[in-house]
């Protein structure tokens, strides 16, 4: 039970490429020089500032991107967040209990100006009965869904919830890229279950887009 195929294989292609304009060397053309006494008066330089630069800035609005700790559902459940890595068969190690989700930590961050933040949870147990991420089984485009930090929180509305067939998630790989817009990924198992087949046979993905950039929490 859970997302036990959830495999994530996030490779990141940097390709930094330098161009830079090739030399021509140039003769120069022979000209006749006038003659000039050591004497003669040349340009001055321009005068060098003496005032010190002004320290830089971060510009306004913009804030230091931080690993989201809580969740907040269409329904108003509030669900912590954990940070996991994956296993040593590729899949997301998930958090065995089902009130409590997963951040992958190879995702984006709240307030990264790109990519998408995976949370993913269990979305039942057999000793835990039915968890809150059951809900994204019934969530809707337009509601909306809230991530805080330690000093941050961002609003996201969602735009899509699909189903797809566990297994590989080659095909799938904009679900955890670091590219492309900034976004929400939510995932839970989903039906149907067979047992003789490993269990929930597909994963319900719910895609959600910022509403607004990330604001500081208030204090008190």
């Amino acid at each position: 039970m859970g997302v036990a195929a959830l495999v994530v294989v996030a490779t990141v292609l940097a390709v930094l490429s330098v161009s830079s304009p090739r030399s021509q060397s140039r003769r120069a053309e022979a000209s006749p020089v006038a003659s000039t006494p050591s004497s003669a008066a040349r340009t001055p330089d321009p005068p060098v500032s003496t005032r010190a630069a002004a320290p830089a800035r971060r510009l306004p609005g913009l804030v230091t991107p931080e690993a989201p700790e809580v969740i907040e559902l269409p329904t108003g459940r509030l669900v912590p967040v954990e940070a996991v890595s994956t296993r040593p068969d590729g899949t997301l190690d998930v958090p065995r209990d089902i009130s409590t989700s997963g951040w992958w930590r190879g995702g984006s961050r709240v307030g990264d100006p790109f990519g998408s933040m995976l949370i993913a949870a269990h979305i039942d147990s057999r000793s835990q009965g039915l968890g809150p991420y059951a809900a994204l089984l019934t969530v809707r485009p337009g509601q909306r869904v809230q991530v805080t930090t330690r000093h941050l929180r961002q609003d996201f509305t969602i735009r899509s919830r699909r189903l797809v067939p566990q297994g590989s998630l080659t095909d799938e790989r904009r679900l955890f890229s670091p590219a492309g817009e900034p976004r929400l990924t939510l995932v839970t198992c989903a039906p149907p279950y067979d047992r003789r087949r490993g269990g929930y046979q597909n994963l319900a993905v719910v895609t959600a887009v910022p509403v607004a950039d990330p604001v500081r929490r208030s204090r008190g």
